[in-house]
Formats: C-alpha cells, structure tokens, sequence
C-alpha cells in the first residue's frame, strides 16, 4: 500500500503521524511558556512562590515527557509516558485553579491557560484509552 492509498482508505501515513506528534509536542511546549510567563507573575510572597514552585514543576513536565514517549520501544513504555504527561497536566490544571480561587491573578489571564490545559488531559486521555484498546488486539 503505497502513501496514497494510506489517505484514500482514511490510515494516516507515516509522514501524517510526525506531523501530528511534531503539532502536539509544539503545544505541549507552548503551554510550558506559557506556565512559565503565569509563574512569573505570581506574589513574591510565601505562598506566590510555592504555588509557582508546584505551577512551574507540573505545568513545565509534559513537553518533555511527551518527547520522551515518542521515542519507547514498547506500547507499555508509550502508555506510561502518556499517563506521565496526563498526570503533570491534571496537577497543573488542579494548582491553576488553586490560583483562580486565591484571586492571586485575575480569572480572564488564567481563563485562556485553563482551557488549553483542560483540552490538553482531554486529548492525552483519549490517545491513553486508544493506545490501550490497540495495545489489547
């Protein structure tokens, strides 16, 4: 079966999988900056720092997990390194809210970042739940 023939009965082709990776790592990485400039702009108080501290290692850890998983030698190894960047976006998404409720930042400067977190576990998820039913055939 040639790469046309991959489009045509609707199986992405080799090139479409690293393109789609290459798109989700990109996210990924562009969530972490944006992690980074919301960290930024938290109280220089005791609890600014610790809640930046928690934001900075949860919000930051995916993109480079995500990278790691690309590259297992197993489907287990792939759903582990899945569930890891699961994991760091839903702690992310918990100390976001945590910041949303302390009205350390206002709710429309988070809003953005919240949502893109929330479609990030959804789709993470999902790709989880696949790789598990394949991992079964």
């Amino acid at each position: 079966m040639n790469e046309l023939e991959d489009e045509k009965n609707g199986a992405p082709n080799a090139a479409q999988e690293q393109n789609r990776a290459l798109v989700m790592e990109n996210r990924l990485i562009n969530f972490a900056a944006r992690i980074l400039r919301l960290s930024r702009s938290l109280p220089e108080n005791p609890a600014g720092k610790h809640l930046a501290e928690q934001l900075l290692r949860s919000g930051t850890g995916p993109a480079p997990c995500y990278s790691e998983g690309r590259t297992t030698e197993t489907r287990e190894e792939f759903i582990h390194n899945m569930r890891m960047v699961l994991n760091g976006l839903n702690e992310a998404s918990i100390w976001l809210r945590i910041i949303e409720r302390s009205d350390m930042i206002k709710e429309e400067l988070l809003a953005p970042i919240q949502q893109e977190c929330g479609e990030l576990c959804r789709i993470f998820a999902s790709s989880i739940k696949t790789a598990r039913a394949n991992s079964r055939k």
